[in-house]
């Protein structure tokens, strides 16, 4: 393992702990925002809502929702009962899933938001009703009381650092397409600011794209338009914010006939982008662990719920949101995951098992690589 890898390592596992121990912790022993409509302190039968964005990406029914559940559960000794719904990427419809989380009075709220702007009233009517919010891996706007996510600025500058490594001297040769994320979501604006940040001046951006609802087929749309309009041959790399985008882009490059496909970068880990970089059609994904962001909110949520402070163990610092300041946050470390690394990361992790990965089609480039 290098010692990038080590110290991001190192930082999680101590951050897990910390949300592990706060557990433990009385208010009196914790700082941070508390729930001021919440006067009386609950026992450990509470029902914890909990809203999600959309299915497409693996992450949020594989990984998220089963962290989430387990921790609460834990926290609760299984007497709590978490109530979910999916919104499908519909903000009307998760504003609706909203109305009937107050309508079944459910004692903290955790939201991934659809649309992080739209959402501010649903959140507003939530905490009028005397339901702490806690905004999950996007910062919702409203008065949310805790939020918990990813250095995202930190893993558009590891998405820059690693397309530029694999670019090498062809960085100046040629023109990359950059592939952000939609626009309704605060993280992509952070993604793509991050990655600006280390590819301005050193690549020329030929073709620049906010891919509507994160959609793959959009990003295909969008990757077809920009090699009609650019030229196959002079595209050198692919900035792609997540893995769902990278495989529509990695699809549009070979049906454009290129026998050797550009770099392209990735984020989530997802199996299949996973796959394409044993491959080698992929160059790079970036690894979030979704075990301490998921407990994190797991655990604001419930110490909420009872009418208790957030531990400042669990939230370690503040950001500002468009319409809250000084939300108490906790945000996870990320790692770049390249074929160098898989071992070392998401199957050390748990994440997914060798066997997972290399199904028949990929034996071959795991053979090769050693992933066994």
């Amino acid at each position: 393992m290098n010692t990038r890898m080590r110290r991001a390592a190192v930082a999680v596992a101590a951050t897990a702990m910390a949300v592990s121990l706060a557990a433990c912790g009385s208010a009196k022993e914790s700082g941070g925002k508390s729930d001021d409509t919440s006067a009386a302190k609950k026992g450990d039968d509470l029902k914890i809502g909990l809203l999600l964005p959309e299915n497409a990406t693996a992450r949020y029914e594989q990984f998220d929702k089963p962290i989430i559940e387990k921790k609460i559960g834990e926290l609760t000794g299984g007497k709590a009962k978490v109530i979910y719904s999916n919104a499908k990427q519909d903000a009307t419809l998760q504003a609706q899933q909203v109305e009937t989380m107050i309508t079944n009075k459910v004692d903290a709220l955790i939201i991934d938001a659809v649309d992080s702007a739209s959402i501010a009233n649903s959140v507003k009517k939530a905490k009028d009703a005397g339901i702490p919010v806690v905004a999950f891996d996007r910062l919702a706007e409203g008065p949310i009381d805790a939020y918990t996510s990813f250095d995202n600025e930190e893993v558009g500058r590891v998405q820059g650092k690693a397309l530029l490594e694999a670019l090498g001297d062809n960085a100046s040769k040629g023109q990359i397409v950059m592939m952000n994320g939609a626009i309704t979501d605060p993280n992509a604006a952070l993604f793509k600011k991050g990655a600006k940040s280390v590819l301005d001046g050193k690549v020329t951006v030929g073709k620049e794209y906010d891919t509507k609802e994160w959609k793959p087929e959009n990003a295909n749309a969008n990757m077809e338009a920009a090699i009609t309009a650019l030229g196959k041959d002079k595209i050198v790399g692919v900035y792609s914010a997540n893995d769902g985008m990278a495989g529509g882009i990695i699809t549009a490059l070979k049906a454009s006939g290129l026998k050797t496909l550009p770099p392209v970068t990735g984020q989530d880990a997802e199996l299949a982008g996973v796959q394409r970089i044993v491959a080698g059609e992929q160059f790079m994904s970036v690894y979030k662990p979704y075990a301490p962001e998921g407990e994190a909110a797991a655990t604001m949520a419930v110490s909420l719920a009872k009418g208790e402070k957030i531990a400042a163990s669990v939230a370690t610092s503040t950001v500002d949101s468009p319409t809250t300041k000084g939300v108490p946050t906790y945000l996870v470390p990320v790692v770049s995951l390249t074929k160098d690394n898989i071992k070392d990361t998401v199957i050390e992790d748990g994440v997914y098992t060798a066997a997972q990965i290399c199904t028949t089609q990929f034996k071959a480039a795991c053979d090769a690589i050693g992933l066994k």
